[in-house]
């Protein structure tokens, strides 16, 4: 074997002992290397060094081989094991990539560390999507791209990433998954240990969801029980967390009922357990029979399956991707998916013919001798040493344009002064410095605008606080709308409502809350009450007369669209209200002062951006031309002498004509702001945007008139604004919600992901 020994790397994955495959692999995949090439048990080597993403804030209690620690929704943790990494002795980077354990949208966080880190780095995919999302395809470009060779599992994988991904052939590796290397044996020894005895075992492993075609095989025995009245069929594994998360144990209790109904309840055994990978072995050991009935072809790599082919198990699988590699060459049975006659008989063809199962047994196991950690661990050192042999630039060649991305830190989004700030009412409105003011109760403008924050802050964080927050905000909103289908606005602390029909602004903030949650729902049920109000509420806009409230509205339509694009009476709507805004510019605008009023107020990026979203859609270059305009002249009328933003104060308004109040200075303005950029970077593609979008953000954070920042990073709110006389020192709802808009936004932004909001 080559001397790979001078090779040292840093393994980027969840670890064990937190319970993911993806730790088990890592873990073995270390050990393998450690005993294999560096020969020294993965405690005792130094050439060896994990950093371990968390998935909750605790951590995990990590052997010595873990040198660091991220936390997966922690961007800044991202960045600082960038460093971490630069700074320490190891020479390549291997980086374990699944969606599910990355922060961000669909784990968009690893770029931050990409874009950092200065050492080689190799990628093993676990996951090959062949119709990824745009934000999906975005991450694994960019991770292959900044990869100086990308390791997958399947032959079928290789060709995807070419076709599908546009990465070179000769970049990706195949290597197999990772085996242990077990001896091939009789199954009944075995099988006491599971109290099955003496009966032909069938075995099924992973976690419970319905795409595991579990239904299928229980009815394939209900029609083999009769001809092996004693078969046993485990179900092996814990029911998933998303699954028993959206429905509890349901699914597996529907399982069991299942198996009572067919009269098969004596012969299938429930293991509701995770299990270590010793004890999965076992289990395959003892099992003449292993099934994956999965119900989707799009499955790329199968760690259990490959461990039950190393284990001489015989197999009976659908035909999904892996399952067609491995089980090739008569080391498996196929069958096709959800045919319920066709896997009852391959699984009796197995229990009566000893000699087929034997002889299955038997190829399964000798393939899987290329698979053991020994073998793999050696394609891995030769894969680490060639990378770090490599050009830097052939490490990092342009696979894809990318676009500008924010290099400047951000803060870590933090909702811990928005919990406080609700109760199991709704928001309120204000605060006396940090501490919720309960006199002046809650107002629908705010909850919106909260409803918004935290559908966000559940995409990257998947708490159950923030979706608990996000119902009662829903439930709010439900609650507010009166018998003529407007909305309320203020209800007192005592739930009692202070006015009957609340403001046209109102109605507009309501709908683009509703639009924004139709496109990117918690869940499938809010998602069908927000549709449903959504519809009821739109008509509401048919004649409106308001502009801000039309351009809250165009908010609303523009998410609206992006999940049902053929929706005509939404897309006729907004083209409405577009054209509406048109026109009160060109009866009010003229060259120094482009605005449909004679005062320029609060809330005025909204305007612009409406109109560039708008362009967007229905493909109306004026449009965007005239939105980027209106966009351009708030930031200039609101620069200050020195570069810094300088914004509108409310004490009085920018009027035509005369000079600008310089307080007080709302947070409001700058979450308007910063959508409109954002909004205009995506129409344009120019950079300039980008800068304006940190230039404003930069307001919360002292870059302002003042010399000082609005931003409380003990309580984590905002502060109400800029006075002539200092900073407001109290911390309501609007300046909160103002700044977590901005704050997630920019978060956004920073990976140089697909722009896919406005």
């Amino acid at each position: 074997m080559a001397d790979y020994t001078k090779r040292s790397v840093a393994m980027i994955a969840s670890y064990v002992p937190r319970r993911c495959g993806i730790a088990t692999f890592t873990h073995d995949l270390s050990t393998g290397i450690a005993n294999t090439v560096f020969e020294k048990p993965l405690q005792e080597s130094t050439r060896i060094g994990i950093v371990a993403l968390n998935d909750n804030d605790e951590g995990y209690s990590y052997g010595p081989q873990v040198v660091h620690e991220m936390r997966q929704h922690a961007r800044e943790d991202y960045r600082a094991a960038a460093d971490f990494l630069n700074q320490s002795k190891f020479d390549v980077v291997c980086v374990q990539h699944e969606y599910g354990i990355y922060g961000g949208a669909d784990g968009d966080y690893l770029l931050s560390l990409l874009d950092r880190v200065t050492k080689p780095v190799i990628a093993t995919l676990h996951t090959v999507l062949a119709d990824p999302s745009p934000g999906q395809l975005h991450v694994l470009k960019r991770l292959c791209g900044r990869s100086g060779a990308v390791i997958v599992m399947a032959d079928r994988a290789k060709r995807m990433l070419s076709e599908i991904y546009g990465i070179p052939p000769e970049r990706v590796r195949m290597i197999h998954h990772g085996v242990p290397d077990v001896p091939f044996g009789d199954t009944e020894p075995l099988k006491a240990r599971f109290d099955v005895s003496g009966r032909p075992t069938i075995l099924t492993f992973g976690l419970l969801s319905p795409n595991k075609g579990i239904e299928t095989m229980l009815d394939a025995l209900a029609r083999v029980v009769p001809e092996h009245r004693d078969v046993a069929y485990i179900v092996l594994g814990a029911t998933h967390p998303g699954v028993r998360r959206e429905s509890g144990e349901s699914y597996r209790l529907g399982l069991e009922k299942r198996a009572v109904n067919h009269g098969i309840h004596d012969n299938v055994i429930f293991h509701n357990r995770y299990v270590s990978l010793e004890d999965l072995c076992e289990y395959l050991r003892a099992a003449d029979i292993y099934v994956t009935p999965y119900l989707s072809k799009q499955q790329i790599v199968s760690g259990t399956l490959a461990y039950a082919a190393a284990c001489g198990t015989a197999v009976v699988s659908t035909p999904y991707w892996y399952a067609e590699e491995i089980l090739a060459d008569d080391r498996g049975i196929l069958v096709p998916f959800d045919d319920v006659d066709a896997l009852a008989g391959a699984v009796r063809t197995l229990l009566d013919d000893d000699d087929r199962r034997a002889k299955l047994r038997k190829n399964a196991y000798d393939f899987g001798r290329k698979m053991i950690w020994s073998h793999v661990a050696k394609e891995y050192a030769q894969v680490l040493d060639e990378v770090c042999e490599m050009d830097v630039a052939e490490v990092s060649p342009p696979v894809i344009a990318k676009r500008p991305v924010m290099r400047l830190s951000l803060p870590e989004v933090r909702l811990d002064h928005l919990f406080r700030m609700t109760d199991d009412t709704g928001l309120l409105q204000h605060a006396v410095h940090a501490t919720p003011d309960r006199r002046h109760g809650y107002s629908i403008d705010d909850v919106a605008r909260a409803l918004i924050v935290a559908a966000m802050g559940y995409r990257l964080f998947k708490k159950d606080q923030i979706l608990q927050s996000f119902h009662t905000y829903l439930s709010y909103v439900h609650y507010a709308r009166n018998d003529v289908g407007r909305y309320r606005n203020f209800m007192s602390y005592d739930r009692r409502w202070i006015e009957e029909d609340g403001s046209d602004d109102c109605q507009g903030r309501v709908l683009w809350a509703l639009g924004y949650i139709v496109a990117h729902p918690p869940d499938d049920l809010s998602r069908g009450l927000c549709e449903m109000l959504f519809q009821q509420t739109a008509p509401l806009f048919e004649s409106t007369r308001y502009t801000r409230p039309a351009a809250f509205a165009i908010l609303g339509c523009h998410y609206y669209l992006r999940r049902d694009e053929d929706a005509a009476n939404i897309g006729n709507l907004m083209r409405r209200l577009a054209d509406g805004i048109v026109r009160e510019l060109q009866s009010n605008e003229s060259e120094d002062w482009p605005w449909f009023e004679d005062a320029a107020t609060y809330d005025n990026g909204r305007i612009p951006q409406s109109l560039i979203l708008a362009g967007l859609q229905f493909d109306d270059k004026s449009l965007i031309e005239r939105g980027c305009r209106v966009l351009d002249w708030l930031l200039k009328i609101q620069t200050g002498d020195n570069g810094q933003l300088s914004l509108i104060g409310n004490d009085g308004w920018l009027r035509r004509g005369q000079p600008k109040p310089e307080f007080d200075q709302q947070a409001v303005e700058i979450a308007a702001l910063v959508g409109a950029c954002k909004a205009a970077y995506r129409a344009t593609d120019d950079a300039r945007y980008l800068r304006e979008m940190r230039r404003c953000f930069d307001w919360f954070l002292g870059t302002n008139d003042l010399g000082r920042p609005l931003i409380d990073f003990k309580t984590r709110g905002c502060y109400d604004g800029l006075q002539h006389n200092g900073v407001n020192q109290n911390q309501g709802a609007e300046s909160l919600l103002s700044w977590l808009l901005s704050l997630l936004t920019m978060h956004e932004m920073q990976t140089g992901a697909p722009i896919t909001a406005g």
